[in-house]
């Protein structure tokens, strides 16, 4: 007997066609968010019609936006928007405002309603953040000044996807009387924070800490998932949305001690579902509709895009940043995001859209997030050939100040976490620096401290020239913007063909480019990481120092390109076969009560009955190296001993190991 499950076909269908969808986008290297938008336009109504109940899909759609938000709440702690409160609150707040103001203006003099005209701002202010964030993380540029920018205001943006969704009944009219409807929405909000907020701080914690402790990843999973549902349904049950009680979920759990554990169980389920919505809003697009309209959607896609462009640079020029830089956030920062589909199937339903217009509109955004990747692709070529043709008034102005009488100093380009440690070291020897920042609150902060720190895009030349490069010994680049690193190179270099430059790059694939450009020295992070995972397991195999170093110098020596041969030669590490592999160094802490506590060296027979050679002993800040026989343990002496590996496990009772802090001894 056969049970029929509708929903089953139509899954079995949407995941079918999705493999095959994304196999190809990712041979044609499209972005997989672009295959699941295809899929919906094949699979819909509107297309083959292979999906029989598009409504129920809808509803997972729906399940995959709630887990969305829950999980952007709980990526949100409160020290993130601490440390990115000018991105977020400033150029965030900018961002949104100067989009709904300039963007409803239009729609207003065509003789919309001011209401229908700001709900129309709401949807073009918001950006995807699944994209950007994705595709900048690929491109390694979030720590770059670009990719920061854009990540403050996408943060801003999905806060205030919540304000926005309590706004469209009272754009669309629905209420009578629209202050006492906003009150009513602001009282239950608040009525629901207060009960939330008691929740989180009484129940919560006991709830959570009483689940991990039966040690179950099901029951931690299930309990995740049914609080995030919970509170969404609470809010929805008052008139708020469901998408608020997800995100408020999302901030109760960020502020738990587990909230790791909690995001790496539900980001599966996340994936799986927001695919599906993307999926969903591909259905909803009618491609004849696209194709009678294709002008129209061309001009208004491109519209959009060159408007938001500008409108986030200004943001970005608001928060102090160069006009390259604020453009490139502008680029980031062109599309119609996911949750403006979200806004606008509220908006159709409120009757703040036509359907003719909500077809525009979805034809419009899908096209606004196709070109994303490939105008984020093509943000490097662009930059460079922005800051070589802007004119020079538009500019980064040059540093504040200079000295234009230094001479032999150090000039560091970025203070991030390298350019700290680099500037403490010159600092310690002696050495005169000066550094080159793009982010002016770095600049005011360290400036404040003493730090002889600048604002400029060391990129420019007329920065470079203004703290006098031409007489400068040293140039380190520890910056995080592959594009910008090859500018900074190739203008320095150009300036001074005597510049020593150092630099700091992420893969060893961008080493040799930027030989070629002039540096001297390219340090890639992927190359060192491997060199120090190498000397720490040849150090476990007693593989000699000595060997060891060779090794290092030899790699060092031919440019990397020892790490891309199949293997080293280690014949002289190892005399005999399996010798280097057997044996071993510890630390091992004697405690009171232990066997050899209050023995000599001689009188415990470490060496001739427990096969333990004891090298030197740590007392009182004091080391004791090859001690005489007759040295007697003491509680608390850390001994260092060699011998065969599964030997010290064997005997390390007779000390009874309490840590291992200082690794092998030397």
């Amino acid at each position: 007997m056969s049970v029929e499950i509708p929903i089953l076909a139509d899954a079995v269908m949407i995941f079918g066609l999705s493999c095959a969808v994304i196999l190809a986008s990712h041979r044609l290297r499209v972005p997989p968010v672009i295959g699941f938008l295809l899929t919906g336009v094949l699979a819909g109504p509107h297309g083959l019609g292979l999906v029989g109940d598009a409504h129920q899909v809808e509803m997972f759609a729906e399940i995959g936006v709630i887990l969305l938000l829950f999980v952007i709440g709980m990526e949100l702690s409160l020290e993130e928007l601490q440390r990115l409160k000018k991105p977020v609150f400033i150029g965030g707040a900018a961002q949104v405002l100067l989009t709904i103001a300039v963007l409803e203006l239009p729609f207003m003099l065509f003789g919309d309603g001011l209401g229908k005209a700001l709900f129309i701002g709401f949807l073009a202010a918001l950006s995807s953040t699944a994209i950007v964030l994705k595709l900048l993380a690929e491109k390694a540029q979030l720590g770059a000044p670009h990719g920061r920018i854009s990540l403050g205001m996408l943060i801003f943006q999905d806060v205030a996807v919540v304000p926005m969704m309590l706004l469209i009944p009272l754009l669309a009219g629905v209420a009578q009387n629209p202050w006492l409807s906003l009150g009513e929405l602001l009282l239950k909000a608040a009525l629901v924070g207060v009960v939330l907020l008691v929740v989180a701080r009484k129940l919560i914690p006991r709830v959570l800490e009483a689940v991990i402790r039966t040690r179950s990843r099901e029951l931690f999973l299930m309990t995740t998932l049914g609080l995030c549902f919970a509170i969404a349904l609470l809010t929805s049950s008052v008139g708020l949305s469901l998408s608020l009680g997800a995100f408020l979920a999302g901030l109760i759990m960020s502020e738990s001690e587990y909230s790791h554990s909690a995001l790496e169980g539900v980001l599966p389920f996340r994936d799986v579902f927001t695919s599906i919505f993307f999926v969903s809003i591909g259905m909803l697009l009618n491609p004849f509709f696209v194709l009678t309209h294709l002008p129209q959607v061309l001009g208004l896609a491109l519209a959009v895009v060159l408007a938001k462009t500008a409108l986030a640079a200004a943001a970005g020029r608001i928060l102090g940043y160069p006009l390259h830089v604020a453009i490139l956030a502008g680029v980031c920062l062109c599309q119609i995001g996911e949750f403006s589909f979200v806004l606008a199937g509220v908006g159709l339903g409120n009757k703040l859209l036509t359907p003719t217009e909500y077809q525009y509109f979805l034809a419009v955004a899908i096209m606004t997030m196709a070109v994303t990747p490939f105008l984020i692709a093509a943000v490097p070529n662009f930059s460079e050939r922005l800051v070589k043709f802007m004119p020079p008034g538009l500019k980064a102005a040059p540093p504040e100040e200079s000295d234009a009488d230094q001479r032999d100093h150090l000039i560091i380009a970025g203070f991030g976490l390298g350019g700290h440690h680099l500037a403490r070291a010159a600092r310690a020897a002696g050495i005169r620096y000066v550094i080159l920042e793009m982010n002016p609150d770095t600049v005011r902060r360290e400036r404040s401290r003493g730090e002889p720190i600048m604002y400029g895009d060391a990129s420019q030349a007329a920065v470079l020239e203004h703290i006098n490069v031409a007489k400068a010994r040293i140039l380190a680049v520890v910056i995080s913007d592959p594009a910008a690193i090859g500018r900074i190179v190739a203008t320095a270099r150009a300036h001074n063909p005597a510049l020593h430059i150092v630099v700091r790059t992420r893969f060893v694939t961008e080493i040799e480019p930027l030989l070629q450009l002039g540096a001297q020295e390219v340090v890639a992070e992927e190359y060192e990481t491997s060199v120090e995972m190498f000397i720490r397991v040849l150090s476990v195999y007693m593989v000699p120092k000595v060997d060891i170093e060779r090794f290092v110098r030899e790699i060092r020596a031919e440019g990397y390109g020892m790490l891309r041969r199949p293997m080293l030669n280690t014949a002289d590490a190892c005399g005999l076969e399996g010798t280097c592999s057997s044996f071993g160094a510890t630390v091992l802490t004697v405690v009171p009560g232990a066997f050899v506590e209050g023995k000599s060296l001689i009188d415990s027979r470490l060496r001739k009955e427990h096969g333990l050679t004891v090298v030197a002993v740590q007392r009182a800040g004091k080391t004791q190296i090859n001690p005489d026989p007759g040295w007697v343990f003491n509680s608390g002496d850390r001994v260092h001993v060699f011998g065969e590996q599964d030997v010290i496990s064997e005997k390390a009772g007779l000390f009874i190991v309490v840590a291992d802090e200082s690794g092998f001894a030397a």
